[in-house]
C-alpha cells in the first residue's frame, strides 16, 4: 500500500515533484470512466455525478484505501484545480491517476447528468 510521504499536504499544495499532470476533459472521458470526487461535502451534496467515490481532498492521503481502482481513475473537483493537486500526488504515489480539465462546472456545461443528497434540483456550487 502506497503511503503519504513528504509533500502530502493536499489542501496547501504542497508536492514535492515538477512532474507533468496527465489531464483530458469531459467529452473525452471513456464511458466506463473510474471516478473520485475531492470536493467538499457540500459542493457533493448540492450536485454530483452518480455512483463515483467521493473523498474530500484534505482526506486523500488517510483514505488511500477509498481510493478506487482505476487505470487510471479520473479525478474531478469543481473546476480542474484541486484535482490537479490530487492526480499528482497520486501519481507521485504508485497510482495512474488523470485530471479532468474544468471538472464539475465542464461536466454541467456538457449537459451530463447530476444528483443530489436530499430534494434539491442538482447544482454544481
Amino acid at each position: 500500500m502506497c503511503r503519504p510521504g513528504p509533500g502530502a499536504d493536499l489542501v496547501g499544495g504542497t508536492i514535492n515533484s515538477m512532474s507533468e499532470i496527465p489531464e483530458t476533459t469531459v467529452d473525452q472521458l471513456p464511458a466506463d470512466a473510474v471516478i473520485l470526487d475531492v470536493r467538499e461535502d457540500d459542493e457533493w451534496q448540492a450536485g454530483h455525478i452518480e455512483g463515483v467515490t467521493h473523498i474530500p481532498i484534505a482526506e486523500v492521503p488517510q483514505r488511500l484505501g477509498d481510493v478506487p481502482e482505476g487505470d487510471p481513475v479520473y479525478v474531478f473537483c469543481r473546476g480542474g484545480g484541486r484535482s490537479s493537486r490530487v492526480t499528482e500526488w497520486l501519481n507521485n504515489n504508485g497510482y495512474d491517476a488523470v485530471n479532468v480539465d474544468g471538472g464539475m462546472k465542464s461536466w454541467e456545461a456538457a449537459g451530463k447528468p447530476l444528483v443530489a443528497d436530499g430534494d434539491a434540483a442538482p447544482t454544481i456550487i
